[in-house]
């Protein structure tokens, strides 16, 4: 009896013990990359990624400058939260990520003016992204340093991997080439880097219009919901918890 009062005691020790660095971090990147993506879950910051993602090396451009100011923005919010009134916190916010996009967009225009002509007025309006002002008023706010950064990257990272392959889809069926004018990214050493699946193709013009984005990120939610769902029901099966299925209705005449 007091064996078995024993391991009852340290089981209950051992799941309430508080979870490890490793495994907070863990969560954080699960949660940025995946069950709270900000594309595909959130819906935030639809407009760039809509207009912007007609191939790679646009989604690409935007996704790492929009990665950079969620970490420029969260390390700095986090580093200030504690001698920031309350009730200017949100024009403090919106001045640290304005600086931010603003280093940014100097950088961009200095050394890759081709790219930055480009984005346009995409760049600016990372400003106005609801996702980067949410990460900065929900997590970096209420949180030390290093979460707030990883928190940042990971939520960046997210966001940039679903303009990549929203961008790919659309470059593929559009124009039937991956990686084109990549060179503006990455330099002269991107020159061979471009892909091409035939030569006589004609192209899909409504993978590349708007329309075309619209279809595209609805794909890739449904792809995700789908993954979800079979989670779900593998993780149900595992416990022995029955799947419900809907009943089938009768037809009488």
């Amino acid at each position: 009896m007091s064996n078995a009062t024993e391991t009852t005691t340290e089981t209950t020790t051992l799941s309430d013990a508080p979870p490890t660095r490793w495994q907070e971090y863990q969560k954080i990147m699960d949660n940025g990359l995946w069950k709270n993506n900000q594309a595909l879950v959130a819906l935030l910051g639809l407009c760039p990624l809509l207009a912007v993602s007609n191939n790679v090396v646009n989604g690409l451009s935007l996704g790492l400058a929009t990665l950079t100011v969620l970490l420029m923005s969260n390390g700095l919010i986090s580093l200030i939260r504690h001698h920031v009134s309350s009730d200017i916190r949100i024009p403090v916010f919106v001045a640290i990520i304005a600086t931010a996009v603003t280093v940014i967009d100097l950088l961009m225009n200095a050394y890759l003016h081709t790219l930055h002509g480009i984005l346009g007025i995409f760049i600016p309006l990372i400003v106005t992204n609801c996702a980067i002002l949410g990460r900065a008023e929900a997590y970096a706010s209420k949180n030390t340093l290093d979460k707030a950064l990883v928190d940042g990257f990971f939520m960046g990272l997210g966001f940039m991997v679903v303009l990549v392959l929203l961008g790919a889809m659309r470059e593929m069926i559009g124009n039937g080439t991956l990686f084109d004018h990549i060179h503006m990214l990455f330099g002269d050493i991107a020159l061979n880097w471009t892909i091409h699946f035939s030569d006589d193709y004609q192209g899909v013009l409504l993978a590349i219009l708007p329309p075309g984005a619209f279809i595209g990120l609805g794909l890739l939610i449904a792809l995700k919901n789908a993954m979800d769902l079979k989670k779900q029901n593998k993780q149900q099966n595992a416990l022995g918890i029955p799947v419900q299925v809907s009943p089938k209705t009768e037809v009488t005449n």
